[in-house]
């Protein structure tokens, strides 16, 4: 069983409410990707195997950090948050925030409307959602050599939910805490995975890059 070393996308595009405009990175989610590949090569991280979703903003992320020719795979591809929460307003009168601070409560109850089948028309289940996350990640493990995944905040949350055995309403806090190009790691202790770093942005700790450290 290999490490694997999740990273979400970079800055998209913050002003989005739909899923095709949330969809291409920000001129800073570019330099965020590439300040994090710069930090990989100059630290001698060695990652023989790279991943990606097929969403733009993983692609052109994985793009940016020139480490290496990622496979794309869509089970890695995040879930489709405004299409949820428009379902959230339409079905039960919760609209979807326009500032974003209030994500920070909107968030929590999307997710637990979703795992709850309280969504009609949902595009994916949370349970076939988290079916595909896991079947992806455990297909990833026993691969040869250290892996780097390049996705999206909600599936790393998920991730971290499954391997520490967290309830929605801590996974979804972990959701929202979860950088742009922060780098998540889990690595094999026994039969299973486990999760040995959060959240890292060490390619953004110095002073003249700590403004880069966005989380939307």
């Amino acid at each position: 069983m290999s490490h694997i070393t999740l990273i979400r996308h970079g800055q998209a595009n913050t002003s989005a409410r739909d899923e095709t405009e949330y969809d291409r990175l920000s001129e800073l989610g570019h330099q965020q990707a590439a300040w994090l590949g710069d930090h990989l090569r100059a630290t001698g991280s060695h990652h023989p195997r790279v991943f990606c979703g097929t969403l733009r903003r993983q692609i052109d992320t994985a793009d940016s950090m020139a480490v290496g020719d990622a496979v794309q795979d869509d089970r890695l591809n995040e879930l489709q948050y405004f299409t949820l929460a428009q379902l959230l307003d339409e079905q039960h009168g919760i609209p979807i925030p326009q500032e974003r601070e209030g994500f920070i409560t909107h968030l929590p109850r999307v997710f637990e409307a979703w795992q709850n089948d309280e969504l009609e028309g949902a595009p994916e289940s949370f349970s076939a959602f988290e079916t595909r996350v896991n079947d992806a990640l455990n297909e990833i493990a026993t691969g040869s050599g250290p892996a780097l995944v390049v996705t999206s905040g909600g599936l790393i949350a998920i991730a971290m939910r499954r391997f520490m055995g967290l309830n929605m309403s801590a996974t979804a806090r972990v959701a929202l805490a979860i950088m742009n190009t922060s780098m998540h790691r889990l690595f094999p202790i026994g039969d299973h995975l486990s999760p040995v770093l959060f959240n890292a942005v060490p390619h953004l700790d110095t002073p003249e890059r700590q403004f880069a450290q966005t989380h939307f």
